[in-house]
């Protein structure tokens, strides 16, 4: 288990921009450029319509990681069990991409734009054939 939980790499990629300022973060956890620019652009989504920016949760971090690496290792793309609510991808080669796709859907949409959460907690990992995973995962 070990070693297949090592073959989906996290994604940190150095040609990132640098993720534009007021993003909510309230736990001293650190996050690779990818996790910070998922919860900038969501953030930037939520701005965009007068609602509060969502916190950064150590917790579902923690779970998002986890979840998204699952999903990696088995080469599924399958909701958690966890009591969240949660946007997940695959496919989509660019943070910008898969914020795109979930604003497309309107039940992702509503998990992004929602006043009701408060929490957020992100993750994506590339398996080793290329496909990239992603999660948000929310909390009130």
């Amino acid at each position: 288990m070990l070693v297949r939980q090592l073959s989906c790499l996290m994604i940190v990629l150095l040609v990132l921009p640098q993720i534009a300022s007021g993003q909510a973060t309230t736990v001293d956890l650190e996050l690779n450029q990818v996790e910070s620019k998922l919860v900038a652009r969501t953030n930037q989504a939520r701005a965009r319509r007068s609602l509060a920016p969502l916190a950064i949760s150590g917790s579902l971090m923690n779970s998002a990681r986890r979840h998204t690496a699952w999903m990696c290792n088995n080469n599924t793309m399958t909701h958690t069990s966890d009591r969240v609510a949660e946007n997940i991808a695959m496919g989509q080669n660019s943070v910008d991409a898969a914020i795109q796709s979930w604003m497309n859907s309107s039940g992702h949409r509503a998990n992004m734009l929602s006043s009701s959460y408060s929490q957020i907690g992100v993750a994506a990992y590339r398996a080793n054939n290329g496909t990239i995973y992603w999660c948000q995962q929310f909390l009130r």
